[in-house]
């Protein structure tokens, strides 16, 4: 059996158990409430959750293995990041479970050289979750209660979360530009109780991309590459920017910077040269949400010169909202651009459920 098969496994008994209500795994009622906290917070626990599931479907496969020894350079340890990044995550993320963008073990305070004894040292925080975490492997590997059942346990709670969540998305089409972008506004600074805002400029400029590369001849020939990840750092990507514009070769030919409550400086301005300095890029955006009266543009305005006269490319400091007001004025039908950021917000990894919710309910009071 490999991973991928008992994953496989537990989540087709986790969706029938959902189907049936049925909520008795076997387990003890301590077992079921730990794991029923860390599920509860699974977006912030991403990592923890994605550790477990690892550990356990491993256990499934290799019963003799003391799951606690994660890391390959450990005694008789085995390298739980491998199996997760290659199987594990990958698997989270075509049944939309929370999931992080490569692997759990990326997560600092789980990736430390040392097992997961009860006095593991890595800092998981909140300490709560941590003792949670521990515990719970503990169980399995010292007090030998079954992996495959947690792992149901786990699943179960998952789907029946992830069912939960499911929300069907606005989709207003009578709206002017105006009252468009008004609404993106609140979108983008409701009150959150998590973080993950910051991506919503990002997507909806992203929505606007999708349209204008269709329609605006600028982009005839052009290719709007995918966007990446939230987390994802542009040196690691080869990205230049958080949207890029692509020659039919592959080439750099346009890219944006988006930046949420977050005033342009010309050291920002600096940054961003660096990111696409090495390439023939046309025109180079930097576009922020936040009120740009206060910044110093006598320095930005300097450092745009210095750029342009040293690569050529024109950068643009912009806000957003004024930019996705022009952007809106080039398309045919703004409804269309409406659907596009409606289809992301559902599909887009980074946007959680409370930002979904605060669409409908924004969409609901009227303009």
């Amino acid at each position: 059996m490999t991973h991928t098969e008992a994953l496989k496994q537990a989540y087709e008994t986790a969706v029938e158990k959902v189907a049936a209500d049925d909520f008795n795994y076997g387990l003890t009622e301590d077992i079921v409430q730990k794991v029923s906290e860390l599920v509860g917070n699974s977006e912030r626990n991403k990592g923890v959750i994605t550790v477990l599931i690892t550990l356990f479907s491993h256990k499934m496969i290799m019963p003799s293995q003391d799951i606690r020894y994660h890391q390959a350079k450990l005694e008789n340890g085995f390298s739980g990041r491998n199996i997760d990044k290659a199987e594990v995550t990958p698997f989270l993320k075509s049944v939309s479970f929370p999931a992080m963008a490569e692997s759990g073990w990326l997560t600092r305070s789980l990736e430390q050289p040392h097992p997961y004894t009860l006095d593991y040292p890595g800092a998981i925080t909140p300490k709560s979750v941590k003792e949670l975490f521990l515990s719970i492997i503990d169980s399995v590997q010292m007090q030998g209660v079954s992996a495959e059942k947690i792992l149901v346990c786990l699943f179960t709670l998952l789907v029946k979360q992830r069912n939960d969540m499911r929300i069907e998305l606005a989709k207003p089409h009578s709206l002017s530009i105006a009252k468009i972008v008004k609404v993106l506004k609140k979108h983008f600074t409701y009150q959150y109780s998590g973080s993950g805002a910051s991506r919503l400029p990002t997507v909806a400029v992203y929505a606007a991309y999708q349209c204008m590369t269709a329609q605006v001849s600028r982009y005839k020939d052009k290719v709007l590459c995918p966007l990446e990840p939230h987390n994802s750092a542009d040196a690691q990507s080869g990205r230049i920017g958080d949207i890029d514009v692509n020659n039919l070769d592959g080439s750099a030919f346009e890219g944006v910077e988006i930046k949420h409550e977050i005033v342009i400086t010309r050291q920002l301005v600096a940054d961003a040269y660096e990111k696409f300095k090495i390439h023939n890029t046309d025109r180079y955006y930097v576009l922020t949400t936040a009120n740009m009266e206060v910044a110093d543009w006598e320095g930005i305005e300097s450092e745009i010169q210095k750029i342009s006269q040293i690569h050529g490319c024109q950068v643009i400091v912009n806000g957003v909202y004024s930019s996705l007001e022009y952007y809106l004025r080039l398309l045919e039908d703004p409804a269309e651009f409406v659907d596009k950021y409606v289809e992301l917000l559902k599909n887009d990894e980074a946007v959680k459920f409370q930002h979904k919710v605060a669409w409908n309910d924004i969409i609901s009071m009227g303009i």
